[in-house]
């Protein structure tokens, strides 16, 4: 029962991203040389996809999104992020904290969240990586931490030769990631595209050494 509950998961949190990015009615918010935002929203929930061109073949784009223990060195919304459990070779859980929204007043915040990966049966399919919080009796919530939820999150990497590809990143929010939303769409920081450009930048550094 464990197993199947196990390959349930994880098909569920590949076909709920899958789901996401097929979605009809996204609108672009922003465009710059090499990186597109769009916003979706359905009722009380705000979906965010962000296109960025990069010059890294898609299996090597893959393997390094994939590991989130590198998330830190492009991402500064993670503080730390460690491995709690390998699930299997293509499922890891893992432990991120994060910093407060900025000038909120509230506490860091804490994620458990299973990480799924898969490759394209298809040259036409995307690689995919997906990401949704899960729960684990061993990692309770901490009185240090904001416990947060993520619904649905990841990437989906197109090859567009062999040594580029199109990145895109989906992440669906609740009502308590939205301030970090907000204060980007609005312009007050730019940390969407800041945070791709520094995605595409690692990517690009650490491609071109793989």
């Amino acid at each position: 029962i464990y197993l199947k509950f196990q390959a349930y998961m994880s098909y569920s949190n590949i076909a709920t991203l899958t789901y996401l990015a097929a979605k009809p009615g996204w609108e672009v918010t922003s465009t710059l040389n090499n990186i597109k935002v769009w916003t979706h929203e359905d009722g009380d929930v705000l979906s965010l996809k962000v296109e960025m061109q990069v010059k890294t073949a898609s299996h090597v784009a893959f393997s390094l999104l994939s590991n989130f223990t590198y998330r830190q060195q492009w991402d500064k919304h993670f503080l730390t992020c460690e491995v709690l459990q390998a699930v299997s070779e293509d499922d890891k859980i893992y432990y991120i904290t994060s910093p407060p929204p900025p000038m909120s007043g509230h506490q860091p915040r804490d994620f458990v969240i299973l990480v799924s990966r898969r490759q394209p049966l298809e040259p036409s399919e995307p690689y995919i990586v997906a990401v949704k919080s899960v729960t684990l009796t061993s990692m309770p919530p901490s009185s240090g931490h904001c416990r947060s939820e993520i619904l649905c999150a990841g990437f989906q990497i197109y090859s567009d030769s062999s040594s580029s590809c199109r990145v895109y990143y989906f992440n669906q929010m609740t009502s308590d990631l939205i301030p970090y939303l907000a204060a980007s769409l609005t312009g007050s920081l730019n940390s969407i595209e800041d945070t791709a450009l520094e995605c595409i930048k690692f990517l690009e550094l650490k491609g071109s050494k793989c």
